[in-house]
């Protein structure tokens, strides 16, 4: 067992889907995995390994921000040898970006300082990896849903008064939201496979919004997109 996760050696597959929320991972697990178990529950922060179309796959919550899915993609990484980490979240989107649409994030900008700190001081640029991100452009096309492929942000402040937002608009980028960038860190630190994929679950102008309830358990595309990439 590491810290924050009780599964065994073996129990998490070398493919794994992130949930920011452990709800969604076990939304997750009922619907669209075959006979998930239940591998740790640690902080109710919930992890399941299944099969989807014959394969092992894992899911496991995160929790919000860089701070928190660092830990889990660090001990998933490290301690469990998880192989490809794919984010299945919700964002806030600029536009062209409408109401449950889907980013694929190509690259994650962000204003945390995490990741200077692990490169003393270098302006590391995190990237997805290429083929999980052709595939999962691939199955989106297939699948006939808007979806948009591009720069996302992670920020460090969920309320941010500043004005950031405005500089982010004028560099074209698609959703706000709080973990890509660590994760993709991450992933290149431990030369594993990673991506993220998001719905706008909210308008970064206040316009529209979805329920905690569709946020839980609504965002089917992401997670098929997710799962056809990883397989």
């Amino acid at each position: 067992m590491s810290t924050h996760i009780a599964a065994k050696p073996g129990e998490i597959a070398e493919i794994i889907l992130l949930p920011g929320d452990p709800l969604r991972a076990k939304w997750i697990a009922e619907n669209l995995l075959e006979n998930a178990t239940l591998y740790s529950s640690v902080r109710n922060m919930f992890g399941f390994t299944g099969l989807y179309q014959g394969k092992r796959i894992s899911v496991q919550g995160t929790g919000m921000g860089a701070p928190s899915i660092g830990i889990y993609a660090y001990e998933l990484f490290h301690d469990y040898g998880v192989q490809t980490a794919i984010r299945v979240g919700t964002s806030g989107g600029l536009a062209p970006t409408k109401l449950r649409d889907v980013v694929i994030a190509m690259a994650a900008s962000t204003d945390s300082a995490i990741n200077r700190r692990a490169t003393n001081g270098l302006d590391f640029s995190p990237i997805a990896d290429y083929e999980l991100l052709e595939k999962a452009v691939a199955k989106a096309r297939t699948m006939g849903i808007d979806f948009h492929v591009g720069g996302v942000v992670s920020g460090d402040l969920f309320y941010d008064e500043t004005d950031s937002l405005e500089q982010w608009k004028k560099l074209g980028i698609l959703a706000l939201e709080m973990e890509t960038s660590q994760l993709y860190t991450l992933a290149a630190r431990f030369g594993r496979k990673a991506l993220s994929i998001l719905t706008v679950s909210d308008l970064m102008d206040g316009s529209a919004s979805t329920s905690s309830e569709e946020r839980e358990s609504g965002f089917r595309n992401m997670v098929e997109i997710a799962l056809a990439a990883a397989i």
